[in-house]
């Protein structure tokens, strides 16, 4: 096993560790767990970029990385999906009051529904033999996922003061921002390959 697959797999391993922080609520943390939760989900979503670029750069692109990989990002952001909405309170600490864990609810529902989509396209791709490469929307898409979860995360032990409500307040944009680039690069992505549903 190569090194970038090793590196995915280590993305994998930290899922466990993220879960257990997460529900960590013990008194000497104080509700710092969801910032210590943050910083592991940081680091594992980093590693996406890391084992890519090792990849490219030393040749090192495997069958085992192409399966792993996107397995790994996948699981990892609707782990953290899953999870911010058993703490639906951090959305209502916004401007959308108790309509927050509606619009929380209605997000991850289309964000979980474009991976399962776009997964069995990509299948549908390969059983017909057609290579489909990742676009810009794509990343751009992971990028506003990510960034949207760890400020979600990081601000939970702050929530209750203003400053804390104003950071929740911009992690609800960035989550909302996230929800609208899903769909538009999901229908981008199967529109841009049309082609593989001709037949």
């Amino acid at each position: 096993m190569n090194l970038p697959n090793k590196i995915t797999l280590t993305r994998i391993c930290m899922i466990p560790l993220f879960i257990l922080f997460f529900y960590l609520e013990i008194p000497a943390l104080k509700g710092y767990n969801y910032l210590i939760a943050a910083i592991v989900f940081v680091l594992a979503a980093s590693t996406d970029a890391l084992d890519g670029h090792i990849a490219r750069s030393r040749n090192l692109v495997t069958n085992m990385g192409k399966f792993l990989d996107p397995i790994a990002d996948k699981v990892l952001v609707s782990t953290a999906l899953i999870l911010l909405l058993t703490r639906g309170w951090i959305f209502e600490v916004s401007f959308f009051g108790g309509w927050g864990i509606v619009f929380a609810g209605v997000c991850v529902a289309v964000i979980l529904a474009r991976e399962l989509i776009v997964s069995g396209f990509r299948l549908l791709a390969v059983e017909r033999g057609i290579v489909l490469a990742a676009d810009k929307l794509g990343k751009i898409k992971t990028v506003l996922q990510d960034a949207s979860i760890a400020l979600l995360l990081a601000t939970m032990p702050f929530a209750g003061g203003a400053v804390g409500a104003g950071f929740a307040a911009a992690g609800v944009v960035l989550f909302a921002l996230a929800g609208i680039a899903t769909v538009v690069s999901g229908v981008n992505y199967i529109v841009k390959n049309r082609q593989v549903l001709g037949g």
